[in-house]
This record gives structure tokens, sequence and C-alpha cells, in this order.
């Protein structure tokens, strides 16, 4: 089937729960998504209100605090909120931290030490239970004492599977990056899962793609000779011929399905996982968004694209100009959306 570029956006919102919002938990959304980007705290809370009915951010608070959730660096080297059970992930992205190991400013020539006894070292200072990384930092650098302890506790976080324990993440919660094991804080092991079972479950949250989407989604290389194999996949067209796979049961949506506006947060799956970047934004989009240091501000979306940006500010939502103007049943649903995300920062 060859697949417009609007019926690619509108398949995606679907799978993205963004067309409607559904009914589930905190956890069953993350595990769906294959976690939330977190390396700011309040992205991850945007995201799930933007997709569930009823949401409560301190689901989150408890998640993190019983266990079911974590902060962990998997897809991209970035801090994801996953299901606790996804733990494994982190085998699976170990060569994207290694590349950050390797171009890091702040591991600096800590990456020079053995890594064995690197390992080894960092598992007897953690031997007795989670610590501050500043902790973390001061004890290594008596094992490797040429290096600094901010370099070799900032190395830690690339080299072990280590989880970010709250008050970190929580909601409103407050406190500086406290590591433990993640196999022993969580109860999971840190198996890493088939690459093909990996693929399926991006798929159905943001397919149909190719295996360099997958690889801009997670930051794993070498994918293709995997998606190739499958022989349990579907193949698509986009609207340039170019192929694209899909699970089999996976649902495509109409091309005039309505897509309400949302307002997504700063850091947001629905457009980091392409390689074009184009699902939900038109050309001048991004540029809009991107700042010389990166993102600039929170976005929102009508009619399923990119259509402004947007900033809390004192516990309100204020709304740059937007990129185009907004019809009068978007400006209506962008009242309506104002309305949640204020009461959800009041909260």
């Amino acid at each position: 089937m060859r697949l417009t570029a609007q019926r690619l956006n509108r398949t995606l919102l679907r799978r993205q729960h963004l067309l409607e919002r559904v009914s589930t938990t905190v956890v069953d959304e993350c595990r769906h998504l294959v976690g939330l980007q977190a390396q700011e705290n309040l992205p991850p809370y945007l995201s799930l209100a933007a997709r569930l009915e009823s949401f409560d951010p301190h689901e989150v608070t408890r998640g993190l605090e019983d266990r079911a959730l974590v902060r962990f660096l998997t897809m991209r080297g970035t801090v994801h909120l996953l299901a606790a059970d996804d733990v494994g992930l982190r085998s699976w992205t170990t060569p994207v931290h290694e590349r950050e190991i390797k171009v890091s400013q702040n591991v600096g020539t800590a990456r020079e030490v053995d890594r064995v006894a690197y390992v080894a070292a960092l598992a007897e200072v953690l031997a007795d239970g989670p610590l501050p990384q500043k902790t973390i930092g001061l004890a290594l650098a008596e094992h490797f004492p040429g290096h600094t302890a901010a370099q070799l506790g900032q190395l830690a976080r690339s080299a072990a599977p280590l989880v970010q324990l709250p008050p970190r993440g929580t909601w409103k919660g407050s406190g500086g990056v406290v590591y433990d094991l993640a196999d022993r804080w969580t109860g999971h092991p840190l198996d890493p899962p088939d690459p093909a079972d990996v693929v399926r479950r991006y798929l159905r949250a943001y397919g149909p793609a190719s295996a360099a989407d997958v690889t801009t989604w997670s930051g794993v290389t070498r994918l293709g000779p995997v998606v190739k194999a499958m022989d349990d996949l579907v193949v698509h067209e986009d609207h340039e011929g170019r192929p694209l796979v899909d699970v089999a049961d996976g649902e495509i949506e109409e091309e005039d399905a309505p897509a309400p506006v949302r307002l997504l947060g700063t850091y947001d799956n629905v457009w980091l996982s392409h390689a074009a970047r184009d699902r939900v934004t038109r050309p001048g989009g991004r540029e809009a968004w991107s700042g010389p240091n990166g993102a600039s501000a929170s976005t929102v979306f009508a009619d399923g694209w990119l259509v402004g940006l947007w900033r809390a500010v004192d516990g309100r939502v204020e709304l740059g100009e937007t990129l185009r103007a907004l019809t009068r049943r978007e400006r209506s649903e962008l009242a309506v959306e104002v309305s949640r995300v204020e009461s959800l920062l009041a909260t």
C-alpha cells in the first residue's frame, strides 16, 4: 500500500494515542510507547497528560517509588521513563552508551580507565546500596587517582546499568541524582531483548517505518539485517515510493481522521522517532523549535502538525506566535487544552 504523508501522520498519531486519549495506566502507557524521554522532569508528564483520559501526575511518583517505573539511560543515550520490566533494553542500547563515552566532554580522560577494573570498583562502591553520583565519583577517585571524581562519576551512568532513584523525576519533587544498580532496584534481569521483538514494539507505536527510523528512535545501528530477516512484517511505501515495514496487524488510519489540538513537552516521542523528522512537522517547523543549544520551547500541535510553541511560566501556559493562523475550531480546542495543562501544572 502506498501511504501519503497525511496518512502516515494520522497513523502515527493513532498509534501514539494522540488522536483520542486512552484509558490505561501510566505503566502500561510507558510500556506501549517503549519509554518516554525524560531528561527534563516536566515533558514526560505532559506526554502522558496528552495521551491518557485520566491522568494523575502522582501516579508517576508512586510508580517510581514502588519501583514499577524507572528513570534510566536507554534510547538515544538519554534518560527515559520506563516500565521497570523494560530495564533489559539497556543491554540492547549498550553500543549507544559506548559511543557517548567516546565523545563526552564530561567523561573526559576517565574513558581511558581499564573498564573491567572500573566496573568491579563501581560494584564495590555500590555494594551497600544506592549512592549519590557525587559520592560515587569521590569513592571511585580513590581507585583511579589519575582522574577527577566528577569525570569518574559521569562515566558511571554510561558504563553501567544504573537507575535514577526518586525523588528525582517525581511530580514537583527535587533532589540530586542518586543511583542504584538497575537489576537490584527493580528485581528484573538485564537480559537483552530479542532485537526483532524491539522492532515489533517500535512499529506498533511508531510504524510503519524503516530500519533507519528505528535507528533514529533508539540510536542502535545496523538494524537493516534484523528487519530484513523478519518474515512476519508487511511492506508499504511512503509517498515517494520508499519501503516501510509494519506489523501485520498494524492499523492504518484514514487521511481525514480528526486530529485535535495537543500541547506536548519540549521533547516528545512523536517527533523524535523517525529519520526524516517529518511525520508531524512541515518544512521550517522544526527550525522554529530548535534553538542554538537544542530545544527552545514546548510544542503545540493542531490538525496533526506542529503549529506553535509554548512555555510554562508560573504555572500558566504562555503561548508564542503560531506558524499559521488557527481555525475557529482549533482555537476552541486550544483553549480546552490550555485549561487542561494549567490544571495539571496546578496539581
